[in-house]
């Protein structure tokens, strides 16, 4: 999510109003994002800090007394030393070192109240710097209903600064920490100056601020007698070596029937308007040039595509509440035998999970692992995992040649065919990282697996809510940038050059796009594409879904009077059920996406490794296919 960056917060921020400036810092996993959500609802803009892709959020808001606060969300760090790209860049931005950040006027240091070790270490390292800073404990409910008491006034007294509580997920458990903001920037905050002199705590040091972060809570905090808690008991099921592994399999399985069966009325609505709107751009606009435009390239294209929002939706709803369940952690750990036989460190598991919904974001989350070797290993199969790119593809292919109907006990062929795909993509991507481990990191030794597991917590719908918006909106502004963008020059190579005159064949038969398409043949003839599929699978580069506005587009151009009216049916009447399998197997490996070898190349800076993914995903994509396609003709299936 690399849009709006600068621009939508000072077109926010009212000329002649003076507005603070504060920033959320904090251990990961401490409600700082649910905090974020909480002060800025909908006034808020996510983008890439300039040169690195760390996500960067920032949002206004407006305190009950009317004061204007434009609030930093910086990157979970555990310590100002910083060993991973997020921790550097949390460290820098409180230190005064990004050029494209103003230092912060105040700190608001969010630690988690029912565990406040790493947290108090942390605020005693911020404390250092000279800031003015308060430390919020966040979760304080929670904390309250365990029977653990902290003495505000005696930890604020310790410390040297203000210490307020605060519930990030409910409206009444926030207006302590406004009240108390409202108090603070009742006075014109003192400009802040860099600490140019500061110095990373070695080793020592950060013994010396954990034992005094011990004393503080020996003193402070009152910690009630030993009890089996909620969270152990769930535990208890959920990391056993076997029934936790079960119950991850059977959500992942749940998630990609929902991604099937949930979505189909909304994909249905969707597909009668723009239904629709073909049928009213055919009764207003003239036949010729204009009308073909609008309704082959734009409806059949993009409209193509926005179908699929539904799904992308359900997917990233999953992840969302699991993430803030706190189950993710536990995912992690489950998979580190697993993944650590394969060559993967156990926290790539959360980019791994991440990437099901982009690889972008999946390879910008290998952040959180510290070793650049694991790090690189996960960045390099990352796009193997089924991303949402993919999914209007696989919709599209099994929805018209695999049958709907139930298998057993409610489950749908459909949605098993979906998991088999995304099951295929996992085991591709374990097997790519045993065979790299044993070709490039023979010797190289994994760094050892530690994780802090957060407690349970009921996912906050705003916050779910929040994150489904901004996920979708980035989905549409793709559609209507770059896949738009895409179906002009589709549209322009299937309907230019112009057919003669009193032809009897499809004009599209004389077009660019039917010339390059033939002109590919030869390559891609084995594993059973035809030409229209080879002209899909050129803008295919740009982003995997927009080879489907391309079919949509291609197809709706060339039809005939008599072919089916949807895309599903217009394939399933001009493909073999070998070539939909081959088109399947490719897409499994495909690395079709130019913005995600872009990242890879500014994660590892260079084009070295980006180029090993793109030349690998290629050789397996051909492979796979060519297998595939023909198997599928030698049991007659062609």
């Amino acid at each position: 999510m690399s849009h709006c960056a600068d621009a939508p917060e000072r077109a926010g921020e009212v000329t002649g109003v003076q507005v603070a400036r504060i920033a959320l810092i904090g251990n990961p996993n401490c409600g700082k994002t649910a905090l974020f959500n909480a002060l800025t609802g909908s006034r808020q803009h996510v983008a890439n800090y300039p040169g690195v892709t760390v996500e960067r959020k920032a949002g206004l808001f407006t305190t009950p007394e009317g004061r204007t606060v434009r609030v930093l969300d910086l990157p979970g760090t555990y310590s100002l030393r910083a060993r991973s790209p997020d921790e550097v860049i949390a460290r820098n931005v409180v230190l005064g070192r990004v050029a494209s950040e103003a230092l912060p006027e105040f700190l608001l240091c969010v630690a988690d109240a029912t565990d406040l070790r790493l947290s108090l270490r942390l605020a005693l390292e911020l404390r250092a710097l000279g800031t003015p800073m308060a430390l919020v404990l966040n979760m304080a409910d929670i904390a309250r209903h365990r029977g653990i008491v902290i003495d505000e006034q005696k930890l604020a007294a310790a410390l040297g600064m203000p210490v307020v509580s605060s519930v990030a997920v409910r409206k009444a458990g926030m207006k302590g920490l406004l009240a108390f903001l409202d108090e603070k920037l009742s006075r014109p905050l003192p400009e802040p100056v860099a600490a140019a002199d500061w110095q990373a705590p070695d080793r020592h040091g950060l013994r010396d601020l954990q034992r005094e972060a011990d004393r503080l809570i020996a003193v402070c905090v009152t910690l009630p007698a030993q009890t089996y808690s909620t969270t152990a008991r769930i535990d208890k099921v959920l990391l056993h070596p076997v029934a936790g592994l079960v119950v991850l399999f059977a959500i992942l399985f749940v998630m990609f029937q929902a991604v099937f069966t949930w979505a189909q009325a909304p994909m249905d609505l969707i597909t009668d308007l723009f239904d629709w709107l073909g049928v009213l751009a055919a009764q207003y606009l003239p036949h010729g040039p204009v009308l073909s435009f609008i309704r082959d390239g734009v409806l059949n294209g993009v409209g193509s595509v926005v179908v699929f929002l539904p799904q992308i939706l359900i997917l990233f709803f999953f992840i969302l509440v699991l993430e803030d369940f706190g189950y993710m952690a536990r995912a992690a750990f489950l998979m580190d035998r697993i993944m650590g036989g394969a060559g993967l460190h156990g926290r790539a598991f959360i980019p791994l999970l991440s990437s099901f919904a982009c690889a972008i974001p999946g390879i910008m989350a290998t952040r959180v692992i510290d070793g650049r070797r694991d790090r690189l290993a996960t960045i390099l199969v990352a796009p193997l995992m089924t991303c949402s790119a993919r999914i209007p593809v696989y919709t599209l292919i099994i929805g018209a040649f695999i049958p709907d109907k139930d298998v057993f006990w409610g489950v749908q062929l459909q949605g098993l065919v979906m998991f088999g795909l995304y099951a295929l993509g996992i085991v591709a991507a374990l097997g790519v990282s045993f065979i790299m481990k044993r070709l490039i990191w023979r010797k190289a030794q994994h760094d050892p697996f530690l994780l802090q597991l957060p407690d349970y917590k009921l996912p906050s719908p705003r916050s779910v809510g929040i994150g489904l918006y901004q996920r979708g909106k980035a989905f549409l502004h793709r559609a209507g940038t770059t896949i738009f963008s895409m179906m002009i020059v589709i549209w322009a190579l299937c309907s230019l050059p112009l057919p003669p005159k009193d032809t009897v064949r499809p004009a599209i038969d004389y077009s660019a796009a039917a010339w390059i398409g033939h002109a590919l043949a030869p390559v891609f003839a084995p594993i059973g594409f035809n030409w229209q599929i080879n002209v899909a699978l050129i803008p295919g580069m740009a982003a995997r879904e927009v080879a489907v506005a391309a079919l949509g587009t291609v197809y709706s151009i060339s039809a005939s009077a008599d072919d089916p009216g949807h895309l599903g049916g217009v394939l399933a009447a001009h493909w073999s059920i070998a070539t939909a399998l081959a088109l399947l197997a490719w897409y499994v490996f495909s690395p079709q996406c130019a913005s995600t070898l872009a990242t890879i190349r500014r994660e590892t800076g260079g084009w070295r490794w980006a180029a090993l993914v793109f030349v690998y995903m290629l050789v397996l994509a051909y492979g796979s296919a060519f297998i595939t396609y023909q198997a599928a003709c030698a049991f007659g299936l062609g």
